[in-house]
């Protein structure tokens, strides 16, 4: 399956999985915006490798089957820094994580932030664009970078997670950002030549 194609169909199997999230108070207004969540998301997996993508793709595959939402797991655990009591009733039945499964992610969440506090610091039109960073910059109506990454990490096998490790670590050797690549993905999809470019546009 080519890159482009494997991409489609996890969007579209996340689309569909997010339809079917609900909100205590009603329909979220993202839910009807399928544009902006394709581009959203098509541009992480365009920054992620391939072997990642694919094992994504199958935890969304089996959790459809077994009649588990990703997605709502996903705002659900977001939710013990957002909405601590709502948390509460979700506790239970989410997948029980290892102190190991979690020390991995917090180490893999602190690089990223890393990258993204960069990030906003190069371009900081950019950066002020989007979610705030910092989990201690939660409220019930803004879930900052952080708390949405631990969120989504959350979600993932032990598979998937140990690939996704794997590319963190790589990308943090070869000196890369994955917050620069993601955005870069994104402006591209909104028409701009260059980041340089969007960052001077969104001044």
């Amino acid at each position: 399956m080519k890159k482009e194609q494997l991409i489609d169909e996890v969007v579209e199997l996340e689309w569909t999985q997010f339809q079917n999230v609900h909100n205590e108070g009603g329909r979220a207004s993202c839910q009807d915006d399928k544009e902006t969540f394709l581009i959203m998301r098509k541009s992480q997996f365009l920054a992620w490798k391939e072997d990642v993508t694919e094992s994504y793709l199958e935890d969304l595959k089996d959790a459809w089957k077994a009649g588990w939402n990703l997605l709502t797991e996903k705002y659900a655990r977001m939710m013990e820094s957002t909405a601590p009591e709502q948390y509460e009733t979700f506790r239970e039945i989410l997948p029980k994580r290892s102190k190991e499964r979690i020390a991995l992610q917090e180490e893999l969440i602190r690089q990223i932030i890393t990258w993204a506090e960069e990030f906003s610091a190069r371009y900081p039109n950019l950066g002020g664009t989007g979610r705030k960073i910092h989990t201690s910059e939660d409220t019930p109506w803004d879930t900052s970078q952080e708390t949405y990454l631990r969120g989504e990490i959350s979600t993932y096998s032990d598979r998937t997670m140990e690939r996704y490790a794997a590319m963190i670590r790589e990308m943090e050797k070869n000196g890369e950002n994955l917050t620069e690549k993601i955005v870069g993905f994104m402006t591209a999809f909104y028409g701009y030549h260059s980041l340089e470019e969007a960052e001077e546009k969104n001044g």
